[in-house]
């Protein structure tokens, strides 16, 4: 027997704007019929697509204290890594760490509004 991943949760102080953030970030939304409200004590947004886990934020009192030790790597689907990283910074992200190297390989590591972390990778057709 196996198990199939539903959601990847992320502890959060307020999973509304945080939800909204992400589904920027993705194209994603709230689930049909069980709409997202800011008073909610979570937020769920889905993907569209059958098996893929949804997003799901839950409020937590206690905030961040570290590293993330499971993090989102992203790639552009329409675009390049770097244009990108430069639609995320201009929604709210926040540059931790550039790991891109002269001959254009490597990623980059931004924060999402509350401090979580997860990286850009390149495109599909930067790698090709």
């Amino acid at each position: 027997m196996t198990a199939r991943i539903r959601h990847i949760t992320v502890d959060c102080t307020d999973p509304y704007p945080l939800a909204q953030f992400w589904a920027a970030v993705t194209g994603w939304g709230d689930e049909p019929g069980n709409p997202n409200f800011p008073t909610d004590p979570e937020a769920l947004l889905v993907p569209g697509e059958p098996g893929v886990p949804g997003l799901l934020f839950i409020a937590v009192p206690e905030g961040k204290q570290g590293k993330n030790r499971i993090h989102l790597d992203l790639q552009p689907q329409d675009r390049t890594r770097d244009d990108e990283v430069a639609r995320l910074l201009g929604i709210g992200a926040t540059q931790v760490a550039d790991h891109r190297a002269a001959d254009g390989t490597g990623w980059v590591v931004l924060a999402d509004p509350e401090g979580n972390e997860f990286c850009v990778e390149r495109s599909a057709g930067e790698r090709a």
